[in-house]
């Protein structure tokens, strides 16, 4: 089994009105980047709404320098009044548990689209989940918009048609919050990777001098 039972979401903040189509948009928000939010606005072009989700734990990365609370108030503050953006953190962190909590928040009459980086489709498709062609058969339940970070991305031909491609400009796809976090490291310009209304947050949770 590469997924565990149902669990629930908990929604820091909940669109109103019924998402016939749900854009996912999982990440560890650590912190918030403008490539985050240029994905998730880019996804309102083909979704009603964008459920932002903080997984408590991921399978290919461990949290450092904020810890969850820090994360989800930076999150909520750069999502600032946008009507269609939810906010909520998931028990699991491979796409098929997160999908498993939306389908029990939303119903399973919502289509989901999951909005990631083609960095991240690769490692996700190839990813080892204990069972032949698992990733195919996930995608029964949800879709994906990706964008390219680094190059267009070429799904397998038995994926495509459940795998569309999301225009977001290049000029987000060398932001990561890993550059960020080294910028605040080495003394660097951030504030330019970063919304601007969470900047002041970003420089008190991270220690980076103003």
């Amino acid at each position: 089994m590469y997924y565990k039972g149902i669990v629930a979401l908990e929604f820091f903040r909940r669109a109103e009105g019924k998402a016939q189509k749900l854009g996912v948009l999982p990440a560890a928000f650590n912190p918030p980047t403008l490539a985050h939010f240029a994905l998730a606005e880019a996804a309102l072009g083909s979704v009603d709404q964008v459920l932002l989700v903080l997984p408590r734990v991921f399978p290919h990365k461990s949290y450092e320098d904020a810890t969850s609370e820090e994360r989800i108030e930076m999150v909520r503050a750069a999502v600032g009044s946008e009507p269609r953006f939810s906010i909520a953190t998931s028990e699991g962190g491979l796409f098929i548990e997160i999908a498993e909590e939306c389908i029990e928040a939303y119903g399973d009459d919502s289509r989901l689209f999951f909005v990631c980086g083609s960095d991240a489709a690769e490692r996700i498709i190839h990813w080892d989940y204990g069972e032949p062609r698992a990733f195919l058969r996930m995608l029964d339940r949800f879709e994906l918009l990706v964008a390219s970070r680094g190059g267009r991305f070429l799904p397998p031909r038995e994926m495509r048609h459940r795998i569309h491609e999301l225009e977001v400009a290049e000029e987000f796809e060398a932001i990561s919050a890993t550059e960020v976090r080294r910028r605040i490291r080495l003394g660097e310009p951030w504030e330019h990777m970063v919304p601007t209304s969470i900047a002041p947050l970003v420089a008190r949770i991270y220690g980076a001098p103003r």
